[in-house]
């Protein structure tokens, strides 16, 4: 092969991988365990329980990543379209609002992203009936008037309660629904730790983005009670993250294993100080980034303690 074709080649590669680089960072890779900790939650408390099908749990957990990336794709897509993607935006790189990726393009991942969620979701109804597809319908309906639609829940002050009630309650029990086809208090009790710090990751976009989203008229909390309500957020809800381990061993009968996720509470605590007194809003990238590690290995240690420790 000569020395020209070896070039083209290295060009042809070098640019598939900026390309696939661009669209890794719109799909927001850093905000997946928000997805996955409540799946493996439902699914371990499941199979605490005696309820486990290796096949099911996959297919739950890749309808939820799929749904949360496509959720992340229409984010970028209206986020662009409404105007709160600007030069003055601190947060990481958007590739349509940098010129990267065209709204055009992102939009029609955002669709492909859903529909192959529903798809391969669609074989989680054979087993948990109308109520499945009811979760899954609203959760990729949800995902689109985050940022889209007539009334975006972004845009208004709703994300919050959206990320509590779906990355939590639902997606936990909805889990476990689905492994032992009934429903559990334990996994609620769970949800709400798991709900609290995918919030958690929402609270410090917007105290980042807080001065940017006033300017695009984006209502959230931050916009709407200032900087410190989020800051009281945060802590209220990282407080009741860290209250389900004692819930389960004082209530629900667990061995001090439970406790395990106390383990990554450094870093909890370092994310925290930063929301607390970080004044350069560049740098809460770095918060973000620490409060979805949080969760992440919250979540993983979660899974362990509670099987470790079970009665």
């Amino acid at each position: 092969m000569s020395f020209d074709s070896l070039y083209i080649w290295k060009q042809i590669y070098s640019q598939n991988l900026s390309l696939m680089n661009m669209w890794l960072e719109a799909a927001r890779l850093r905000t997946l365990p928000a997805a996955a900790v409540p799946v493996l939650m439902g699914v371990t408390l499941a199979a605490i329980d005696g309820y486990y099908d290796t096949t099911i749990a996959t297919i739950t957990l890749l309808t939820a990543l799929l749904i949360q990336i496509g959720t992340n794709f229409a984010n970028e897509y209206y986020d662009f379209i409404k105007g709160a993607d600007t030069e003055e935006r601190v947060g990481f790189l958007r590739a349509t609002s940098a010129g990267l990726i065209s709204p055009k393009a992102m939009k029609s991942a955002a669709a492909i992203t859903m529909i192959a969620a529903f798809l391969i979701g669609l074989s989680l109804v054979w087993v948990g009936g109308w109520p499945i597809l009811v979760v899954g319908i609203l959760s990729i309906f949800f995902g689109y008037a985050y940022t889209g639609g007539p009334y975006p829940l972004a845009y208004n002050g709703l994300g919050d309660i959206f990320v509590m009630i779906f990355f939590g309650v639902v997606a936990v029990l909805g889990s476990y629904y689905l492994q032992a086809e009934s429903l559990s208090y334990a996994a609620l009790i769970a949800s709400l730790g798991s709900g609290a710090l995918a919030t958690n990751i929402l609270v410090v976009n917007n105290l980042r983005d807080s001065e940017t989203d006033t300017k695009a008229g984006k209502k959230t909390l931050g916009v709407r009670y200032g900087d410190n309500f989020l800051r009281f957020e945060y802590a209220t809800l990282l407080l009741v993250a860290l209250a389900v381990p004692p819930h389960f061993f004082f209530q629900e009968g667990f061995s001090a294993i439970v406790f395990l996720p106390y383990l990554a509470l450094p870093l909890a605590l370092n994310a925290f100080k930063s929301v607390l007194s970080e004044q350069e809003k560049r740098n809460l990238n770095k918060t973000l980034e620490k409060t979805a590690a949080f969760m992440a290995i919250y979540g993983i240690l979660s899974c362990l303690g509670l099987w470790l420790a079970q009665p």
